[in-house]
C-alpha cells in the first residue's frame, strides 16, 4: 500500500482516539501531576474534562449523581488534548497533520498512564474523523459533484413537481461488533464540531456543509490484550487506514483536484 495522500485544503475539523481498557479507580491528585510532568511537553495545559451529567431515578425521586472530573491535558495551542478517564485514554486534536503525529501522542499518553497509574487490559480502540466538507453549491443536488453518488443519490428523491429533497442523513455500518466502521453522513448546515469548545479550530463562515464522520474500530475476540503499545500500535494503525481508505471512496475526483489539492 502506497504512502496516504497529504492535503492541502482537508476537510478534517476532529480527530479523535478512544482507547478504552478496564475500569481502575479515579485518577488521584499525585497521580494528575505525575502525568502533567510527563507530559510536559506536548501538554502542558491542565484543564479537567467536565463529567457527563448522570442521574438516579428511583419511584419517588429523581437525584443527580455527581461524577469526579477527569484529568485533562491540552497543548498550549489549544489545538489537542489527552483525557484520562477510568475506563479509557482519549486524544483529540483539531490540527491534524499526519496518521504518525497522532500515533505518537497516543503513544505518549499511552506510556505516561501505564507508568502512573497503570490500567491491565485493552478493551476497544476507536479512531474517529469527523469531515466538514464545504464546497460551492446552490442547491442540495449540487452536492452529487463533491461527494459520491453512493451517498447523494436521495437527491434525485421529489414529491410532486415542485419539492425537491432538501436534506437527508444517513448512516452505514461495516463489519461486525468486533471489528468494523461506523459512517455517519448527510447535507448540514453550521458546524459539525462547535468552534467554541475548548478544542480550537479555523472558523470558517456558517453555511451549507457535507458530514463524514467515520468511526473506525476494534475490540479483542477472547482474550483481553495488555495494554502496551506493543499491542497497540498496528491496531490503531489498520483502524486507521481502514477510515482513511472509505473517505477516498466518499468523495469525487472534482473535489479532490478542485479542493483538496488546489495550490492557493
Amino acid at each position: 500500500m502506497g504512502t496516504p495522500d497529504i492535503y492541502a485544503h482537508p476537510p478534517l475539523v476532529l480527530a479523535v482516539i478512544e482507547l478504552r481498557h478496564d475500569t481502575t479507580s479515579s485518577i488521584s491528585e499525585p497521580d494528575q501531576a505525575a502525568l502533567k510532568s510527563l507530559l510536559s511537553e506536548t501538554f502542558p495545559l491542565s484543564r479537567p474534562a467536565q463529567p457527563e451529567m448522570s442521574f438516579t431515578i428511583t419511584p419517588t425521586d429523581v437525584t443527580k449523581v455527581n461524577t469526579p472530573t477527569s484529568p485533562r491535558f491540552m497543548s498550549r495551542d489549544n489545538t489537542a488534548s489527552v483525557t484520562f478517564r477510568p475506563e479509557a485514554i482519549v486524544v483529540e486534536t483539531t490540527r491534524y497533520v499526519r496518521r504518525s503525529v497522532l500515533k505518537e501522542r497516543l503513544r505518549q499518553a499511552v506510556e505516561a498512564r501505564q507508568k502512573v497509574a497503570g490500567a491491565q487490559g485493552m478493551t476497544r480502540l476507536g479512531v474517529r474523523y469527523i469531515n466538514e466538507v464545504r464546497a460551492s453549491t446552490e442547491t442540495p443536488a449540487d452536492w452529487s459533484q463533491w461527494i459520491s453518488p453512493a451517498l447523494t443519490s436521495s437527491a434525485g428523491l421529489t414529491v410532486g413537481d415542485d419539492r425537491p429533497v432538501r436534506a437527508w442523513q444517513g448512516m452505514a455500518t461495516f463489519g461486525n461488533d468486533r471489528e468494523g466502521l461506523v459512517l455517519r453522513h448527510g447535507n448540514l448546515e453550521g458546524y459539525a464540531v462547535n468552534p467554541a469548545g475548548d478544542l480550537r479550530r479555523p472558523t470558517p463562515p456558517p453555511g451549507p456543509y457535507y458530514l463524514l464522520d467515520i468511526d473506525s474500530y476494534w475490540s479483542p475476540d477472547g482474550i483481553t490484550p495488555p495494554l502496551e503499545w506493543e499491542s497497540i500500535e498496528s491496531r490503531y494503525d489498520d483502524a486507521a487506514l481502514l477510515a482513511y481508505n472509505l473517505f477516498q471512496q466518499l468523495v469525487t475526483d472534482k473535489y479532490r483536484q478542485e479542493v483538496l489539492l488546489r495550490d492557493h
